[in-house]
């Protein structure tokens, strides 16, 4: 079935946001990169993998219901990293930003009535309360660490060890 012509572009703000979000991941990495934590940097260039998976499934579906998938434009990321824990506070916010992203296209699909998009919408509500959890552990250990910078090399070697993935 069809999606409506709201849901559609609902839906495509939302392959747009999760492409933003790919982008915005992967300059944290650089900043990361850029701090000669590499460990980091590539644990945020997986999450940066992960976005476009997450994007493809939106794609994915729409192309299933015979809708137009189309991802509209994409500022430059402005992100202003000073220290590690300005580039978790960063994920971190832009998590939040997709949570309460994927709540309103829910919010969208239960006013369209469309009935076929929740099983996708279900798991991406799952997801997200995974990614913010992550991420705001990431955190808590950043906190109880400081400036301690065995222990952020301790952090930088545990995040390095994340299984990598292809989008």
């Amino acid at each position: 079935m069809k999606m409506s012509s709201a849901l559609e572009q609902a839906f495509n703000a939302q392959v747009t946001l999760e492409m933003q979000a790919s982008i915005v991941y992967r300059q944290l990495a650089i900043e990361l990169d850029n701090m000669d934590l590499p460990g980091m940097a590539s644990w945020l260039r997986e999450q940066a993998e992960e976005e476009v998976v997450h994007a493809n499934k939106f794609i994915d579906h729409m192309l299933d219901r015979d809708n137009h998938p189309r991802i509209g434009a994409i500022a430059a990321p402005t992100v202003d990293v000073e220290t590690v824990h300005d580039a978790f506070t960063a994920a971190y916010q832009h998590e939040q930003k997709v949570s309460e992203a994927i709540r309103t296209l829910y919010r969208t699909a239960e006013q369209e009535g469309d009935l076929d998009s929740r099983p996708l919408l279900d798991w991406f509500l799952t997801e997200q309360i995974e990614e913010e959890a992550t991420v705001s552990t990431i955190l808590s250990h950043l906190e109880i660490i400081k400036d301690d910078g065995p222990g952020l090399l301790r952090l930088d070697n545990e995040l390095g060890q994340r299984p990598t993935q292809s989008a």
